[in-house]
């Protein structure tokens, strides 16, 4: 034993589900045997942390553990996301700010890898910022020079950001010169998403821009999810990091689209 149940036993419940969500995220999964060994308590109690960490959002259950990580038909919580290909998100980033000019009114959406362009716009000012990500709406509130325009609607605390109806007239009444996306799969000229409530706000933030730029780290590519966003001839440009497989990129020009690989 590491000591950590008996330090996470005198916190209480809440503070060892803190720990247990901060295991599950780190790691990706883990199983519920370990865990209760992990946390000096038994597996019925483990089962009662995993089933509130599930109500929040946080994790997924499955028979014998937990996940954090995506699925074909589940988007994995906002904190293991914004862990997660790091180095890739930013690469992708750096080449994505390179489109961007003075001026100009751009919309992001509530992904990880949009929130590393955010941070790369301060050296961009003045512009015009719009998104529901609430992550973004913190950062770039702090920017000198640029306009924030927070997209309302229900806030969703999987995603950390708004969605829903409202949003998507909030959407609907704008206009902007470009647009950043992300999405969990990309195949056979397709991307993909599970949630059909982000899928809807993602297409309507693509009807509103004059261009569309997709922006995919190589985890997402030659996965399919259960809803299509847009084919990828909807994007002007698709950016994704080197780790992307000559395989994927044959498929982006089979199907004659426009991309560039970050490095």
């Amino acid at each position: 034993m590491d000591g950590t149940g008996t330090r996470a036993g005198r916190r209480g419940p809440a503070g060892r589900q803190e720990e247990i969500a901060e295991h599950v995220l780190t790691h990706g999964s883990a199983t519920a045997a370990e865990l209760a060994e992990r946390f000096q308590v038994s597996l019925m109690t483990i089962h009662r942390d995993l089933d509130e960490l599930e109500h929040q959002g946080i994790v997924r259950k499955y028979h014998g553990g937990v996940t954090a990580q995506p699925s074909g038909v589940f988007e994995s919580n906002v904190a293991f996301r914004m862990k997660a290909m790091q180095f890739e998100k930013d690469a992708i980033a750096a080449k994505a700010a390179e489109m961007i000019e003075p001026g100009m009114a751009v919309m992001l959406d509530d992904s990880t890898t949009t929130l590393a362009l955010a941070r790369r716009l301060s050296g961009i000012t003045p512009l015009t910022v719009v998104t529901n990500f609430m992550e973004s709406l913190n950062l770039l509130s702090q920017v000198r020079d640029v306009r924030l325009m927070a997209l309302g609607g229900d806030y969703d605390p999987l995603h950390n950001s708004f969605l829903g109806v409202s949003c998507i007239e909030a959407i609907d009444s704008l206009q902007v010169d470009l647009c950043f996306v992300s999405t969990s799969a990309v195949s056979g000229g397709f991307a993909y998403h599970q949630e059909q409530h982000i899928v809807s706000v993602k297409r309507a933030m693509l009807a509103r821009a004059a261009r569309n730029v997709l922006l995919l780290d190589h985890t997402k590519l030659s996965r399919t999810a259960l809803h299509r966003v847009a084919p990828l001839s909807a994007f002007h440009r698709v950016i994704v990091d080197a780790g992307a497989s000559a395989e994927a990129l044959r498929e982006f020009d089979e199907h004659k689209i426009a991309y560039e690989v970050a490095v």
